[in-house]
């Protein structure tokens, strides 16, 4: 069967228009990975990428300013991580940025994140610039030291509720204590027998002390208490004395 002029026609649009569309996906993807705008490169070396891959974004402020152009393994503890960044950004990142790797969002892709300089240097990171790396945690780590703080947590747990369950089942003296009436009333009553000493005690000092006064006061006891007074009189003269 021939196909006729207008089947040919329909045939070229509906190719021009999955053309334009396929151009119009890459336009895009090019000019969220920086494609079509002046780049230039900076690098940092990493001990652990953490998951990283190229292609993935690289922020600044929270700003998608360029890509992890490549990742190389140098030696067994060292990955060069090179970015392609905007040039607009020049100015803003300093020598002394740094570089660290997080993730978008909770569960989201890794990205390269470098966060503002001008601490120790207000220098332009230029073209070819090695910029500070930090570390990411090592998550199998950082897994492995929750699950001891989890297994720690629940031992504490486990033998609090012990604790509690022989409390309250009257076993050992603070069990006993709590549980037993008779122990109870016998703690209630040393304790007012104590308070009843105290008060006493309290009493008895009060009336040595009107004693004492009234002694004083005696003709008969006043002479005595009078050489006392003068006696520390000297006593403290004589201790001035020798300070000097």
């Amino acid at each position: 069967m021939k196909s006729t002029s207008s089947q040919k026609i329909k045939i070229g649009l509906f190719s021009l228009l999955g053309l334009a569309a396929l151009l119009l996906v890459i336009y895009f993807i090019g000019s969220q990975k920086g494609a079509f705008n002046s780049t230039y490169d900076v690098h940092g070396t990493f001990k652990n990428v953490n998951g990283l891959v190229e292609g993935n974004n690289v922020r600044f402020a929270g700003i998608n300013v360029g890509v992890v152009k490549s990742i190389e393994i140098v030696s067994d503890s060292a990955v060069v991580v090179n970015l392609k960044l905007n040039s607009k950004t020049k100015k803003f990142i300093k020598k002394d940025s740094r570089l660290s790797i997080g993730s978008d969002g909770l569960m989201g892709d890794k990205l390269v994140i470098i966060g503002p300089g001008g601490i120790t240097s207000h220098e332009q990171a230029e073209n070819g610039t090695a910029l500070k790396a930090v570390n990411p945690i090592d998550g199998d780590k950082l897994m492995m030291k929750m699950a001891k703080v989890a297994d720690n947590a629940q031992r504490v747990t486990e033998s609090l509720a012990d604790l509690f369950e022989k409390v309250n089942k009257g076993k050992g003296t603070l069990g006993r204590l709590i549980n037993s009436d008779q122990l109870a009333d016998k703690l209630e009553n040393t304790i007012k027998t104590a308070n009843k000493t105290v008060t006493s005690v309290h009493k008895t000092s009060a009336t040595l002390n009107e004693d004492l006064k009234a002694a004083q006061h005696n003709f008969l006891l006043r002479g005595y208490f009078k050489k006392k007074q003068q006696q520390k009189k000297l006593d403290s003269l004589k201790r001035n004395k020798q300070k000097e």
